[in-house]
């Protein structure tokens, strides 16, 4: 199984952006955690950040028959595009919607998500497990399941 883990704008920043909000974890450190994990699954994971809604929206076509899912922390583009959502709608690969903050506690523009009804989930508030419960969830949903 092939998983692919991107984010979005600012996450580049974490660790010092914000840290009573998205926590003192650094994104290079979540993904060793994820990492660690994926090869206890036996899972490859690819991780990938950008701060421009196109190369995501060429990231998730680009997915197609290469990956078997999509981890997918859009950051603000979750409230915001309409681009990323049909990408995701388009190429069917399964995609889950994940946070590091709880979304719904947060301000009123925060708590719609355009990406959610085409996602197989959502997972936010828990920090950087919410990244390694996308990647349970992903592995115990998609086990089993012939390939495309």
């Amino acid at each position: 199984m092939k998983v692919l883990f991107l984010n979005g704008p600012n996450l580049n920043l974490l660790g010092r952006r914000e840290p009573e909000i998205y926590g003192r974890a650094t994104l290079a450190e979540i993904e060793a955690q994820v990492r660690a994990r994926a090869r206890e699954l036996k899972v490859s994971v690819e991780f990938r950040q950008s701060n421009h809604e196109g190369e995501l929206v060429g990231w998730i076509q680009e997915a197609v028959g290469t990956f078997d899912a999509v981890v997918l922390n859009a950051a603000a583009y979750t409230h915001t595009s309409i681009a990323l959502r049909d990408a995701i709608a388009a190429t069917g690969v399964p995609t889950v919607e994940v946070h590091l903050s709880n979304i719904h506690a947060r301000e009123e523009f925060r708590k719609t998500s355009l990406l959610a009804p085409v996602c197989v989930g959502v997972i936010s508030g828990f920090g950087p497990t919410s990244y390694l419960l996308a990647l349970e969830a992903v592995v115990r949903g998609l086990a089993g399941r012939k390939p495309k």
